[in-house]
């Protein structure tokens, strides 16, 4: 009784070992691939609790949440204008087949890595060679980034991945080519300061020549006035003496003597040597004969 009770117990730790053999369970977060023999019998992508045959088939897991390659150093890469660029950038990919992810890389996400950079670098080798710097840089990087997506899932696809998303992080100018860039850059600025302080002096120039000229032009034309005024003061002056000397001759000769006794004797210092007889003394003579006539 003992023995059949002992056999019953090992039969039933035997069904449960087997039962726990045969059990496995998928994550919702992987993919599970079935093998038999090495050979690829099933691949399981929903979550649950599945069963295989104990010591004949065995399960593999493979991630099926989106992976990041991010390149730990940027890439070289020529541009149409024969420039070198640095490129940074980076794959976002996730299995979507693991019998045909297995079958192509053995299940090796290194190798698979691999496959993926060597496409997306020859991609962008190709549309970089195809633009300038400009273009690469900011005018059609997006463009770049989306036809390097399809093409690299287009290649993808042969081995159970698809590419989620492909980005140009950084896209810059080597070292040297900065310097010599920064140098080109550096002397344009100068001949455009040189050039806008040659236009500056060349206006400054031609606005004190222009002041010079209005100056002339007003002293000119002030002198041209004065002159004018001048002339006809002059000649209303011969004028007033014309019709004073009309109305009373002998007085406009005495108002002239006059002036001529008043401009010789300005000065207590002044001398005059004239004879007697000379024209000069004509009314101061007059004036002398009127006085002792008076007495």
């Amino acid at each position: 009784m003992s023995s059949r009770i002992n056999l019953l117990g090992a039969v039933f730790v035997t069904v449960l070992v087997v039962l726990a053999m045969s059990m496995f369970t998928v994550d919702q977060r992987q993919f599970a691939v079935v093998f038999q023999l090495g050979e690829v019998k099933r691949a399981i992508s929903e979550p649950g609790l599945y069963f295989k045959v104990p010591m004949v088939q065995n399960v593999r897991y493979f991630e099926k949440r989106i992976i990041t390659l991010d390149n730990a150093e940027p890439e070289r890469f020529i541009t149409s204008e024969k420039k070198n660029v640095l490129v940074d950038s980076y794959i976002k990919w996730r299995i979507v087949d693991p019998k045909l992810y297995y079958i192509s890389v053995s299940g090796d996400e290194s190798r698979a890595k691999t496959r993926l950079n060597q496409t997306v670098n020859a991609g962008l080798r190709e549309e970089f060679g195809k633009r300038t710097v400009h273009d690469v840089v900011s005018g059609e990087r997006d463009k770049i980034m989306e036809q390097m997506r399809e093409k690299a899932d287009a290649d993808a696809r042969k081995i159970g991945v698809q590419i989620v998303d492909v980005r140009v992080k950084r896209v810059e100018l080597p070292t040297e080519v900065s310097d010599a860039v920064y140098r080109r850059m550096e002397a344009e600025r100068k001949r455009v300061a040189n050039e806008l302080r040659s236009e500056g002096s060349a206006e400054a120039e031609k606005i004190r020549a222009d002041a010079d000229r209005q100056r002339e032009i007003i002293i000119a034309e002030a002198y041209r006035d004065a002159q004018k005024i001048k002339g006809e003061g002059d000649a209303k002056a011969t004028s007033i003496y014309s019709q004073a000397f009309s109305q009373n001759a002998e007085f406009y000769a005495f108002y002239r003597s006059l002036e001529a006794y008043r401009g010789s004797f300005r000065n207590k210092n002044d001398v005059l040597v004239v004879e007697p007889n000379s024209e000069f003394f004509k009314y101061m003579k007059s004036t002398g004969r009127g006085n002792d006539k008076g007495k």
